[in-house]
């Protein structure tokens, strides 16, 4: 009734069974476990040819986790963390960046309520607050300055 240790392969896709990972994160992951006569990059090569792994899947997967908490600044560096292409990152952008006011007043409003701030050290705490999100600075600026200024 022992177990016998899981193959490169299967390790590789119960990684992928939980949640989408880039090709830089699997092989990352799956590097310390490469015994003798394993070919890591042959198996990523096959994991993708069967589209196992999908950098269009994980930059969805990153936005749909992310996206509704943090700025694009912070989704975005995520995915350059995840090791994906540059055009693909930008096309994200692109995306994230229309909705960003939207965004950085519901993460205001979640956390300050309805009430712009009165005095200026609580308007600094807020922008703060929004800044280390990953929200741009001049949507920090306009969701802080309170709603005259919204849409």
């Amino acid at each position: 009734m022992g177990f016998t240790a899981l193959s490169l392969k299967g390790r590789a896709l119960r990684l992928l069974a939980q949640r989408e990972h880039s090709r830089t994160e699997l092989q990352a992951k799956l590097a310390r476990h490469v015994q003798e006569g394993d070919d890591l990059p042959a198996l990523l090569d096959e994991l993708q040819a069967r589209d196992f792994i999908n950098a269009e899947r994980v930059a969805e997967s990153v936005v749909h986790r992310r996206a509704e908490r943090f700025g694009t600044q912070r989704v975005l560096q995520e995915l350059r963390r995840k090791g994906l292409d540059e055009d693909l990152v930008r096309s994200t952008a692109a995306q994230l960046t229309g909705t960003e006011l939207q965004r950085a007043r519901a993460v205001w409003r979640q956390r300050f309520g309805d009430q712009p701030a009165d005095t200026p050290q609580e308007r600094a705490r807020q922008m703060r607050f929004l800044a280390t999100r990953g929200f741009a600075a001049d949507v920090v600026r306009r969701v802080v300055r309170g709603s005259d200024e919204w849409e």
